[in-house]
């Protein structure tokens, strides 16, 4: 799974550790997200698409070998 998470929050110019306050988890979360060591839950991942006002599809894609 690709993520345009890092795009997104330049775009709302806030950091890793504001985001972790907002939606409710660790900046270490958020940073695991990024770096796509870490899949987010589907109520996380709503709560992200929700904060950033975009579909979830807008900010999380499967790659090839995940479909």
């Amino acid at each position: 799974m690709t993520n345009t998470l890092k795009v997104q929050r330049a775009i709302k110019d806030i950091t890793q550790e504001q985001l972790a306050q907002i939606i409710g988890v660790s900046r270490q979360t958020i940073n695991a997200i990024e770096k796509k060591k870490y899949v987010p839950s589907t109520v996380l991942a709503l709560k992200i698409a929700r904060y950033f006002e975009k579909p979830v599809e807008h900010i999380f894609k499967l790659d090839a070998e995940d479909e």
